[in-house]
């Protein structure tokens, strides 16, 4: 990895290529729009490129670039299809330090997790792309008289909606899966983070994947995302993002029916037991709420602690949280860069006053640092209960809110008692207590003695407000597939006769 001078460089060279605007992608075209909106750089307000804002007619047409592309992706074989998308994986290595250092200055991530980004999108690749040849098999299931062959098809033209969190690598999780079952794509970018999407696009185009299977536009989500929603000619939505915009969303798709997925947020604990491994513990929770700046849905933002070891723990985290570095982006020793956006970092400062006026102590940071940039210090919230703001909204940021727990009803009790269910992260040496609380536990996805380690052959996803449907392995072909049933007679059995 370069030092700060060297990636500053790089990043300069690779900016340099959006001074003439970011336009859509559409059928293989570059489209611009009477409209445009500027992309900053939460480093320092600097405007990076003007993006085209499209709308209704922008979305219409990428509707029917992908539609007219459908057939022809759709009826290709699963074994060529897999060779293209593994080319796809190849030039995203290839470009890998230029997504970098183009995600961390547009979103403000650290460069030492950006330079991850790039690779974990081509895995996502190279994951469904094997798994492309047999998108399409299904079961043979016998009965008396009968054999029942089942099949999945793709469901046609379908819209994914991205985040501005890791938006590059969060992109490819959702619009591999749906090209390697044969779907075609418009994908809205987030329009805090549009510049990644637009190289991903011409990645995959220039690695072969013919016009019009992959289509972007840049836009607004009350009317570019709005209208992606609606159209009658996209037939299911992959959305990640805020609970609130996703029954948005919902609504929007009523009239024509279409299929949603959607990881939403999450308000998820981390309980800790006193007869933890407590270092490892403190190093789990310190990562999974600081690294990636606190947005991340899976972050660990509510630190559950049973009350014999709370001050031990709340001090181990307090004195790293304050250790970690904040710093520019692309400096290799930062650890936690500016937050996404000045709306967003009003947001998570907002908290601060809230959390000190419903009788939480600020432990350390809790505080905005320096004049210029989105930059929030690490910051951790204790005497906290479960009926605070703190531990009841999503922050969104490197905030987390400590609440100390006495027994197992207690911490079950707590960590439950939201509206969201994404994860959950437990910390014991009782493995008869890991298994009773896991049953117990409220959320899609729980990790034990262990931090968020992602196997892409699991399924990913939340209950409650957190999200519908789950993604990974398999399961992304539930969504982006239809199963189709055929039943062949093998006998002659009897037919009822009417009017006979």
């Amino acid at each position: 990895m370069a030092d700060l001078a060297g990636n500053l460089a790089r990043a300069e060279a690779a900016l340099a290529r959006f001074s003439g605007g970011v336009a859509h992608r559409i059928g293989g075209r570059d489209v611009r729009s009477d409209a445009s909106f500027e992309t900053v750089s939460p480093v320092d307000g600097a405007v990076l490129a003007q993006v085209a804002r499209g709308g209704a007619a922008e979305i219409d047409a990428a509707v029917q670039a992908a539609n007219a592309a459908f057939a022809e992706w759709k009826a290709m074989p699963g074994k060529e299809r897999r060779a293209l998308l593994h080319k796809v994986a190849d030039a995203i290595v290839a470009r890998a330090d230029d997504i970098a250092v183009v995600e961390a200055m547009d979103t403000g991530q650290a460069i030492r997790f950006m330079s991850k980004a790039a690779v974990r999108g081509a895995e996502n690749f190279r994951f469904f792309a094997d798994k492309a040849p047999e998108a399409c098999d299904g079961q043979t299931l016998h009965a008396p008289g009968q054999v029942n062959m089942t099949s999945r098809r793709p469901i046609g033209p379908v819209g994914v909606i991205t985040p501005w969190n890791t938006p590059f690598m969060l992109s490819t999780w959702k619009i591999a899966p749906a090209l390697a079952a044969g779907c075609t794509v418009v994908q809205k970018p987030a329009e805090f983070s549009p510049l990644t999407a637009r190289l991903l696009v011409e990645i995959a185009e220039e690695a072969g994947l013919p016009p019009g299977v992959l289509n972007v536009v840049n836009g607004f989500g009350e009317d570019c995302g709005r209208a992606l929603t609606e159209h009658p000619g996209i037939r299911a939505v992959a959305f990640v993002g805020e609970s609130a915009t996703g029954s948005h969303i919902m609504r929007q798709g009523a009239d024509t029916l279409k299929r949603v997925h959607f990881e939403l947020g999450g308000k998820n604990p981390v309980i800790v037991f006193d007869d933890a491994d407590l270092e490892r513990a403190v190093d789990a929770a310190v990562f999974m709420i600081y690294s990636l700046n606190g947005e991340r849905c899976t972050s660990s933002s509510r630190l559950l602690v049973q009350d014999t070891v709370y001050d031990e723990v709340c001090a181990k985290v307090a004195e790293r949280a304050a250790r970690i570095r904040v710093g520019h982006p692309l400096d290799p020793e930062t650890v936690i860069g500016p937050l996404i956006h000045p709306v967003h970092e009003k947001k998570v400062l907002s908290y601060f006053e809230k959390a000190v006026a419903e009788g939480a102590t600020i432990a350390t940071g809790g505080k905005k640092l320096g004049e210029t940039g989105c930059y929030v210090a690490p910051t951790l919230f204790t005497h906290a209960t479960n009926e605070m703001a703190v531990s009841r909204e999503e922050i969104f940021g490197p905030v987390l809110t400590a609440i100390p727990f006495r027994d197992e009803a207690d911490a079950l009790r707590i960590a439950n008692d939201t509206e969201y269910g994404l994860t959950a992260y437990l910390w014991t040496r009782d493995l008869e207590r890991a298994f009773r609380m896991t049953s117990a536990l409220e959320a899609g996805m729980m990790w034990v003695n262990s931090e968020n380690v992602r196997h892409l052959p699991t399924p990913f996803g939340g209950v409650k407000a957190s999200g519908i449907g789950r993604d990974g392995g398999d399961w992304s072909f539930d969504f982006y597939m239809e199963t189709v049933n055929v039943c062949f007679a093998t006998t002659e059995h009897r037919i009822p006769r009417l009017g006979g």
